[in-house]
């Protein structure tokens, strides 16, 4: 199930999980708008893939046992071990390739 990290790994901004402000890649890497199109030119310092808008979990149960309630988000912080100048350098690398072709 989808972590629903609380913040930007990269400006630790909040990310509430309502927020449609969060990214992430495949692996659940989670990154605020700002960072993703200004820092890290869709490409994630983790694994090199893309990023896509974080969905939102309901709040309000409509099915039995599925909503925020029942399934919360995260409230573990994690920030990245990279550098600015680091993340910056292997966008860099990356951002011509198309996510699909990385």
């Amino acid at each position: 199930m989808l972590q629903l990290r609380p913040n930007c790994e990269h400006c630790d901004k909040d990310l509430p999980a309502d927020s449609t402000e969060a990214m992430i890649c495949t692996y659940e890497c989670t990154f605020c708008k700002s960072c993703v199109e200004q820092v890290l030119k869709n490409v994630c310092p983790n694994c090199g893939g893309g990023f896509c808008q974080r969905p939102v979990r309901p709040l309000t149960e409509r099915r039995k046992g599925l909503s925020r309630l029942h399934q919360p988000a995260s409230d573990v912080r994690i920030l990245t071990k990279y550098s600015e100048t680091q993340l910056r350098a292997f966008a860099d690398e990356f951002c011509r390739v198309l996510p699909e072709k990385r």
